[in-house]
């Protein structure tokens, strides 16, 4: 059989045991908030907290100004906490699960999707402070919104195989997650998440950001929330990523499914 071939089989059997993902999730956002009174909606009272303060603070660094930068910043530090979450928890999905894969016979590609699926229902939760942020700007919502969707599901995609093969290399060798760890923080301060391009000269703004795929799939969910349009080229980047990305890990993942219980 195929490396390809192992995929398919996984996923497939994923997809047919989609109601166990979404069970999964749930009893993690459970068990991690148990006795709690507001449960997730801490995370979004901090984040809140958080986007408030940083606002305060670089607002006034960059000379932005604040109907401008509040909700720029606010959806940008959210999908960033969605996606390097995704990527972070998707690289220990497998060794967080270690008992479950010795004892059960899962489809492996189940573990990274219930990663995703947990994050986006906390993603979900911290999605309340936009209309906030908008009504204390005075900001509208625009019809490029509805581009949210297709982007959100170009976004799913390549933080599916980003997880899986991160899942799979981080098994075999234990130092790679605080590797990514590290690898997030930097690219956390180069992506426009806390600045805005328009407060750097445009040449360093395009060094930054046109060869930055985090950059292009933020932008597919962002600049719709922004009332605004995400261009041709972080459509073709995330698109591309995702069909390179997903040929890459699939083979990787193809080749050593097998061995990640023994890794374990």
């Amino acid at each position: 059989m195929t490396p390809f071939q192992f995929l398919k089989n996984d996923i497939e059997s994923t997809f047919e045991k989609r109601s166990l993902i979404f069970l999964l999730g749930w009893q993690d956002i459970k068990q991690r908030y148990r006795r709690s009174k507001l449960g997730p909606f801490w995370l979004t009272i901090s984040m809140g907290v958080m986007i408030g303060m940083i606002s305060l603070v670089f607002g006034q660094v960059f000379k932005a100004p604040m109907g401008e930068y509040l909700p720029f910043l606010a959806s940008g530090i959210i999908l960033w906490t969605f996606f390097s979450s995704c990527l972070m928890e998707g690289g220990t999905s497998f060794i967080d699960s270690a008992g479950m894969i010795r004892q059960l016979s899962l489809p492996l590609a189940l573990y990274p999707a219930r990663v995703i699926w947990r994050n986006l229902v906390i993603m979900g939760h911290n999605m309340i402070i936009l209309p906030l942020v908008f009504i204390c700007v005075g900001k509208s919502i625009s019809w490029e919104i509805i581009w949210v969707l297709p982007g959100l599901v170009v976004l799913l995609f390549n933080v599916f195989w980003m997880s899986l093969f991160l899942g799979t290399i981080c098994a075999r060798f234990r130092d790679m997650p605080q590797i990514v760890n590290s690898l997030l923080q930097v690219f956390f301060y180069v992506t426009p998440v806390i600045w805005m391009p328009n407060t750097l000269n445009p040449r360093s703004a395009s060094l930054l950001m046109d060869p930055n795929p985090f950059y292009h799939l933020m932008q597919l969910i962002r600049a719709p929330l922004l009332g605004q349009t995400a261009s041709v080229l972080n459509w073709i980047v995330s698109i591309g990523l995702c069909a390179v990305g997903s040929v890459l890990a699939g083979c990787f993942f193809g080749v050593y499914k097998k061995r990640i219980a023994y890794w374990l």
